[in-house]
């Protein structure tokens, strides 16, 4: 069985406050052709369709045609919501659309019911794992303990006991939209820590054949069964280095796979340029990046005067303008920006305590913290998600 394996279309995202909506719907056109181009057999798309709960209509009208494209050449499609989608929305009309080959997958107490799709040597069980908020989830799963790993953990229990029901020979596949130890991170993934705790172990996964991740904008292969597709399109400067790319899954009679890249169309290339603004304008190694879209970080000591009107002459698509100004060590002026960069916000609250009062909070203070943050995200996803 061949399966496409894609995630993270982020339908309706900008990149920068340019409109993607162009650039996403060529690439819902170059997914419909690779499906047919290389006879695909199923295509499974693992979360984050959209970019946020409540879409643009726009978004809607574009995700709305790429299902009717792909029912249209009559392959399966197998898809889950992501932490950027309404569950709820996104699984409305879910039982009417699977008739037409479209199996939306939303609800978390079905993460232990398949879809089952045959081949010639028998039949594949592709399990679908909606993006599992702890604190949301804990109760259907039966955890004392609201934990990415805990509800993934519970969730695979489902999967392995339902698969240990079927016939010998079956093959299986899990789609799931997790941040996995090993994956590298990129800026443009929502922070999904719970405790303290984004990441799970790719061993919660053994036991089935191929595991199609979502989360992370980067292509990557985090063990030879597990792997993320990434997103599709960029969408931060921290992934100028991606080759944007779906994968190609064949898996055969004994479970054994082999797996391809197919690249994506790139809508323009990403640049982070860095240095004095009268280097960036007179370098001749940069004329390369001059139609691309631009993140330029001045270092010049003193900030220059109109630095944004005088890069765009040269690179008309600069779209970011950074200051880091070069200083001696010891010299102060480090921005408060940048002091930040990197750090959760439970590292900033930390700082401040220790800041306010001398001395850094204990561990049932920061206990109390991460509590508090923990508590704070999943009100926000669960009135993101009602509206």
């Amino acid at each position: 069985m061949r399966i496409l394996h894609t995630s993270d279309w982020h339908l309706g995202r900008a990149f920068h406050r340019v409109n993607m909506l162009d650039a996403q719907e060529a690439f819902i056109g170059h997914l419909v052709t690779t499906v047919r181009e290389h006879a695909v057999d199923v295509v499974v798309v693992s979360g984050d369709v959209y970019d946020r709960a409540v879409p643009p209509l726009a978004a809607v009208e574009l995700f709305d045609d790429a299902l009717h494209r792909l029912a249209g050449l009559g392959v399966p499609t197998v898809m889950i919501s992501g932490n950027h989608d309404s569950a709820r929305r996104l699984g409305v009309g879910a039982g009417l659309i699977d008739r037409a080959g479209i199996h939306l997958r939303t609800d978390p107490a079905g993460c232990g019911t398949p879809v089952v799709l045959p081949d010639d040597h028998g039949d594949v069980a592709f399990y679908g794992l909606p993006y599992l908020e702890p604190a949301l989830v804990k109760a259907e799963f039966g955890v004392e303990k609201a934990g990415h790993e805990a509800v993934l953990a519970a969730a695979m229990d489902r999967v392995r006991a339902d698969l240990a029901t079927r016939a010998t020979g079956t093959r299986s596949v899990v789609l799931a939209h997790a941040f996995v130890t090993g994956g590298e991170q990129s800026d443009s993934e929502r922070d999904i820590t719970v405790g303290g705790v984004a990441a799970v172990p790719s061993g919660v996964f053994d036991g089935v054949d191929y595991v199609a991740l979502g989360h992370l904008h980067g292509c990557q292969t985090i063990g030879e069964r597990v792997r993320y597709s990434g997103s599709p399109l960029p969408y931060s400067f921290s992934e100028h280095r991606h080759r944007k790319s779906v994968w190609l899954v064949d898996l055969d009679a004994a479970g054994t796979l082999t797996a391809e890249r197919v690249d994506c169309p790139v809508p323009r290339a990403l640049a982070r340029l860095r240095g004095t603004l009268d280097d960036l304008l007179a370098d001749p190694g940069l004329t390369p990046h001059e139609e691309a879209w631009v993140e330029a970080t001045l270092t010049d000591p003193v900030r220059p005067d109109d630095p944004m009107a005088r890069l765009t002459e040269r690179f008309p698509h600069t779209l970011s303008l950074v200051f880091d100004p070069e200083r001696a060590p010891g010299e102060p002026g480090v921005s408060y920006a940048r002091r930040l960069a990197d750090r959760s916000d439970q590292q900033i609250a930390e700082d401040f305590v220790a800041h306010v009062r001398g001395a850094g909070p204990d561990d049932h203070e920061q206990a109390v913290l991460r509590d508090a943050f923990d508590a704070v995200r999943a009100d926000e996803t669960v009135r993101e998600v009602s509206r």
